[in-house]
């Protein structure tokens, strides 16, 4: 288990908030798979500036860490993560500018955040147990696959309080149908695990409290395929789908060309015409 850099001077926080907070993110390796968990429960495992700092150190980390093949994100408590921390917010709006700097900076932490797992080289999956809430339901859509317990819930209630959920309608918008993503921003509604599961916004769904061990052999499965190959394949995956039909064919066959030229994909082929197993690089 290690933590994350010392959050000292985090805005909004005490040195020693900050560094309670961020130290409640665990992470644990075991193998090739590496598990960030969220041990806040007091916060609701909110998204404070200090837990998203925490989240992004860990994650810089193992993008440079060829040893790591896939990623979960899990929880401790009742609730997955409750979004952002409201009496963080509160607090900064004692400030001369009304909150307007600390806000800017929140939200731009947050983005960040999110972009950061969709260009982590390894796929990360959410194992969601309990309540995934406005950023925290944005968590959950930025992973790569999400796998929730029969209890789990998502909603994006910000409509709720006069904060439209908009960041978290993007990654949100990018998971389930456009209907499906205003459905859920306009009337801020709980959908249970089965409808997360129809709607496209997990991919699974466990027994009850059985979230993490389902990730977890998920995580198994995609461990053993090539890394390379399927760093290649995230990276392009995630490019093509702003783009029109052309380009996107354009930038998908480029990137099987790197792909076809690369060690594993090499090693591959001739291990199928071979049969045997394959010895992907670096495992």
């Amino acid at each position: 288990m290690r933590h994350a850099r010392d959050p000292r001077g985090v805005a909004g926080l005490s040195p020693q908030q900050a560094l309670t907070e961020a130290s409640s993110l665990r992470r644990l390796t075991t193998g090739r798979i590496a598990t960030l968990t969220l041990d806040a429960p007091h916060s609701r495992n909110a998204l404070s500036l200090a837990m998203m700092d925490a989240l992004g150190s860990e994650l810089r980390a193992i993008a440079g860490d060829a040893a790591i093949a896939c990623v979960v994100i899990a929880a401790v408590g009742p609730v997955f993560c409750a979004g952002h921390d409201l009496r963080e917010i509160a607090a900064a709006r004692a400030g001369p500018d009304g909150g307007a700097v600390f806000f800017s900076t929140l939200m731009a932490r947050c983005s960040a955040l999110m972009q950061a797992i969709v260009e982590l080289p390894q796929p990360v999956i959410a194992a969601v147990e309990g309540l995934a809430t406005a950023a925290g339901c944005q968590l959950v859509a930025a992973c790569d696959l999400a796998v929730a317990g029969e209890g789990a819930q998502f909603c994006t209630p910000g409509v709720d309080i006069g904060l439209f959920c908009s960041t978290p309608g993007v990654a949100l918008a990018r998971n389930v149908s456009r209907k499906h993503a205003m459905e859920m921003l306009l009337t801020g509604a709980r959908i249970d695990a089965e409808t997360a599961l129809r709607f496209g916004l997990v991919n699974r769904v466990a027994a009850a409290g059985g979230a993490l061990p389902e990730a977890l052999r998920f995580a198994g499965e995609i461990a053993g395929k090539s890394a390379q190959a399927i760093g290649f394949g995230k990276k392009a995956f995630y490019r093509q789908l702003g783009m029109a039909l052309p380009e996107a064919y354009e930038l998908a066959g480029r990137t099987m060309v790197e792909n076809l030229l690369a060690t594993d994909a090499k090693e591959g082929i001739a291990a199928f015409l071979e049969k045997r197993s394959p010895h992907w690089m670096g495992t």
